[in-house]
């Protein structure tokens, strides 16, 4: 019993490590430009924070948003649970700041 409770707090914890996000965020963003149109695909990025790694920095234009949400929820399934999380909150981010600005 100790041995299943101690491999999934293992698993949890991996799926947060900065090198998984990493990878992650390269295989949305990867997806997302593959169904923006060619106009959008340039303001699709992410970026890593040098210093402190959990920190991403996502830019991207407004009107791209719909392909990276639309790369995440294509993902979803294939992440560990603990991405999967942090994806789900990065969405609910995203859409709340999308709706101050219809505001």
């Amino acid at each position: 019993m100790s041995k299943k409770f101690k491999n999934d707090v293992e698993g949890l914890q991996e799926g947060l490590h900065p090198e998984s996000l990493a990878f992650w965020y390269g295989v949305v963003i990867k997806e997302a430009k593959e169904m923006a149109p060619s106009w959008l695909v340039d303001k699709i990025n992410v970026k890593q924070d040098p210093i402190l790694q959990m920190k991403f920095n996502l830019d991207i234009s407004k009107r791209a948003v719909r392909y990276f949400m639309m790369a995440v929820d294509n993902n979803l399934h294939k992440m560990p649970t603990s991405t999967k999380l942090y994806f789900l909150k990065v969405e609910e981010t995203l859409s709340n700041e999308m709706d101050k600005s219809l505001v």
